[in-house]
């Protein structure tokens, strides 16, 4: 649950700002969009599959993105 509360001085505009911003962190937007719908179980079994090939994609360019940074930090020796 998501909980703002507002600051003194602060307009309602930028309050509001603020509350869209935790909603989208959170995901909450994404829940109501896909809850508009009734999603079978097959469907929702192959989305979460295809959600986590993602995930598992992303965090594999993260860590070679990672391993390269760190191999091009390193200073090199020089050459014989």
């Amino acid at each position: 649950m998501i909980k703002v509360t507002i600051r003194y001085g602060e307009s309602s505009e930028r309050f509001f700002q603020r509350f869209k911003r935790l909603c989208a962190k959170e995901g909450v937007f994404k829940e109501i969009k896909r809850r508009r719908y009734y999603e079978k179980p097959s469907d929702r079994q192959r989305r979460k599959s295809k959600e986590a090939k993602r995930a598992a994609l992303k965090e594999a360019k993260r860590a070679a993105k990672a391993l390269r940074s760190r191999r091009t930090s390193r200073p090199s020796r020089p050459r014989r």
